[in-house]
């Protein structure tokens, strides 16, 4: 993330992890042009949708993995996204289908 410079205000969506109310992770925020969104503990409609993603992240594929390098880091958590999260998980606010069988009955 370090070497991307946004020029406008970029609006990150952290989870309520305790790193993300620390000091050093405002003065990064400050000095990399991201503003931060989390609302106040036990307000979490502002970031719901991240929240969730988020913790379904951790749950199904990151949780007790350990990677050799930040490469296959970041080539699992695409796989993660891109073949499984947004073409075959079932989403409950999906009527519980994946996003692809949920755009295919849509059309």
């Amino acid at each position: 993330m370090g070497h991307y410079k946004p020029t406008q205000k970029v609006v990150v969506h952290p989870d309520q992890g305790s790193q993300y109310g620390s000091d050093d992770w405002r003065r990064f925020c400050a000095a990399n042009n991201l503003e931060p969104s989390m609302s106040r503990r036990g307000n979490c409609w502002d970031n719901a949708v991240a929240e969730s993603f988020f913790s379904s992240l951790k749950k199904e594929r990151i949780h007790k993995r350990i990677y050799k390098t930040r490469e296959l880091a970041k080539a699992d958590i695409f796989d993660y996204i891109e073949a499984f999260y947004n073409r075959t998980r079932r989403h409950s606010h999906l009527g519980d289908v994946s996003p692809e069988a949920f755009e295919r009955s849509s059309a």
